[in-house]
């Protein structure tokens, strides 16, 4: 599996090209961060080891979603002691019987459709 920074992808795809110059098609996609598993095994059978170590990643500042999340007004269950979590994400909150309350909705991500 050939996965790296942009750097190494610019080296390693060029050099690939000498050896097999149809690879040329694998450049004009490589603008993202990406992994490229070369194999002679099965292709299917490296899909699913690939899927099984497949993990969720956190998002980047600037990252396009395709989907809106919003925060709602709510009890959260939360003790007070977390509540630096969400002055970090500007949720405006209070403490109400031991636990965190969410005083208004807010939106954290709005996405394209």
């Amino acid at each position: 599996m050939l996965r790296g920074k942009n750097t190494m992808k610019f080296k390693a795809i060029p050099g690939q090209l000498r050896i097999k110059p149809k690879s040329g098609k694998l450049f004009p996609h490589s603008w993202a961060k990406l992994g490229l598993p070369f194999t002679k095994e099965d292709l299917t059978e490296i899909k699913h080891i690939l899927l099984a170590k497949k993990e969720p990643a956190a998002t980047q500042v600037d990252a396009i979603v395709s989907f809106e999340i919003t925060v709602k007004f709510q009890n959260t269950d939360l003790e007070p002691e977390k509540t630096f979590f969400f002055q970090v994400l500007g949720i405006t909150t209070k403490i109400s019987r031991g636990i965190i309350e969410i005083l208004n909705d807010m939106q954290l991500l709005s996405g394209t459709y």
